[in-house]
Formats: structure tokens, sequence, C-alpha cells
């Protein structure tokens, strides 16, 4: 799994679950203390609901988990999965790029917070691509 993909659950859970939505990055170790503590809901860790199960990435979990079905998005989940898993990633034609251009924004702005805010722009233009490209076919 490329850890640089880390910004796709928050902006997929930002815009379509709830735009209110807390993040707190906290180490593997931590988690389930933070959940009993906050009653925050856990994403994209080894072992929790909206992880990575059954050859579907977190992304993908967070869609099935909450019904999401918009084909912009659908299309949008293909190229996550491929960047986000190292064995599919040329299962998509873009997921290399995707993988790129987030690597990038992790070394730019190493602070998750900080690279939340640059780099929701990145995958609200690439699914407004995606929508266009499903509204093709």
């Amino acid at each position: 799994m490329f850890m640089s993909i880390v910004i796709a659950c928050p902006w997929l859970i930002t815009r379509f679950i709830d735009s209110d939505a807390e993040f707190t990055f906290v180490p593997a170790s931590q988690i389930e203390q933070v959940v009993k503590e906050t009653g925050a809901i856990p994403f994209d860790a080894p072992g929790v609901e909206l992880g990575h199960h059954e050859g579907r990435c977190s992304f993908e979990s967070i869609i099935l988990k909450y019904g999401l079905k918009e084909p912009g998005l659908l299309r949008l989940a293909e190229t996550v999965h491929a960047a986000d898993v190292s064995a599919d990633i040329d299962k998509d034609p873009i997921a290399r790029g995707l993988e790129a251009i987030a690597s990038g924004y992790s070394l730019r702005f190493p602070e998750d917070l900080e690279n939340l805010e640059h780099q929701f722009e990145v995958y609200d233009a690439l699914y407004a691509w995606c929508r266009l490209q499903v509204a093709k076919k």
C-alpha cells in the first residue's frame, strides 16, 4: 500500500458523507484508545471496518459502507484502488500519475492536516474528470 494516497479517504468522507468531519491522525497503536476516548470512526488502518478488505482499498470500503453509487465517484474509486494497492498499480491508466502527485504532496506537506488542505483540490479536479469520462460513455 502506498501511504501517499491517505488523503483520498478524508476527501471522500468530507465531500460525500460528512462535510463537517474532523480528522485525527494517530499511530496504529493508538487507534483503539482514541476511538474509545472520542468515539471517532477509524478508517484506512489495519483491522478496521473502513480499511482494506477482500481486495478492496479503504476508499472502496467507505463507498460500500455508505452505499455511494455516483458513477464518477465509482470511476475515481478505480483509480484510487490501483494507486493504493501496489499489485494493481497498472490496472488503471492514471494510477501511477495519482500516486506520483500524492507522493509529491506528501513530500511538500508532511503534516497530515496541511496536506489535506492542499491536496483536496487534486481530488476535486480528478473527480470532475472522472464524471466527464463516465458521461462520455
